[in-house]
């Protein structure tokens, strides 16, 4: 084997690759030392030494934020893998013990997963009491890049577009359901689809969406005239009208685990749907952790069961 020359590395603290890694990522001096347990002072001194190692400002400060110099990208796309790789092969040989463990787990999840887990949450409190989580909203248009940066470990929703260094599986597959006051006439058919009006969950503030696609290849169309930001304002909000709310299985079987299934009912769409397909996809650099093997086969174990709600 070619004797590698270590006299660099003799002279540099690695210590400081972390904290470079967590200043590229989070673009913050604060936020950094809190994601590697350093005080302001400590993570500015560090980020000092960096600089005068690599002859380099690295970070400039462009008003709230730091942007890195073409130096520090370049460094990035050289150690980053050889972090992720580091703390990959040290991680998998650490025990994790659930009811000890003190460490936090980091997750990224689309708010309709996120209704999902509710109930998991207090059962995690019972299983690692000592374990924080830190659920971060995320969509299909972010989970990619929260993953490549390490914002997240874990990510839980509709995904494309994966970075190459993730990895996933599919976690479930559902249909879709036409949710409504349980009081107003059912089951609901196209004709009556149709003619009711509709409710959209629309983060973007838009009120057309796949059933709008759907609809318009039978050449038929329907009314939508109400849109709410989020999943939580949905249920209440369909209560004593006769407003209809297109979900995929997943959300109906949230809304059943947290005590909505006698008040509203939920019809199969009465046209063709694809599958609403839930992933769950987590970072190469922790796919041989012991605590996030443990996570992730908690996740899955939770969502992937039904709960069979009643449909009528």
């Amino acid at each position: 084997m070619q004797r590698m020359d270590e006299s660099g590395l003799r002279q540099f603290d690695l210590n400081l690759l972390t904290v470079f890694s967590a200043l590229m990522r989070e673009r913050s001096v604060t936020r950094a030392g809190e994601a590697v347990f350093l005080s302001q002072p400590a993570t500015s001194k560090a980020l000092g030494r960096l600089r005068a190692f690599f002859r380099d400002e690295l970070l400039i400060r462009r008003g709230a934020v730091l942007e890195p110099t073409p130096r520090a990208e370049a460094l990035m796309a050289q150690i980053g893998p050889l972090l992720q790789g580091m703390v990959g092969a040290i991680a998998g040989s650490v025990p994790f013990d659930p009811q000890t463990d003190e460490r936090v787990f980091r997750i990224g999840m689309s708010e309709d997963v996120g209704m999902s887990i509710i109930p998991l949450l207090s059962h995690f409190r019972e299983l690692a009491p000592h374990c924080g989580i830190s659920i971060r909203a995320a969509t299909y248009r972010t989970i990619p890049g929260m993953l490549e940066s390490g914002e997240i470990s874990t990510a839980l929703g509709y995904v494309e577009n994966m970075p190459a260094a993730t990895k996933q599986r599919v976690l479930r597959r559902d249909g879709w359901f036409v949710l409504r006051d349980a009081r107003t006439p059912g089951p609901v058919d196209l004709d009556a689809y149709c003619a009711r009006p509709h409710m959209l969950v629309t983060p973007r503030g838009d009120l057309t969406g796949l059933a709008d696609e759907a609809l318009e290849k039978l050449g038929r169309k329907r009314r939508v005239v109400l849109g709410v930001p989020d999943y939580g304002l949905m249920p209440q909000t369909l209560l004593g009208t006769d407003l209809l709310c297109l979900v995929s299985g997943a959300v109906w079987d949230a809304l059943v685990a947290i005590g909505w299934g006698d008040r509203l009912a939920a019809d199969p769409a009465p046209f063709p749907c694809d599958e609403a397909t839930i992933y769950i996809a987590w970072r190469m650099a922790v796919d041989q952790d012991p605590g996030e093997t443990w996570l992730r086969a908690e996740l899955v174990k939770w969502l992937s069961r039904r709960r069979g709600p009643s449909v009528g």
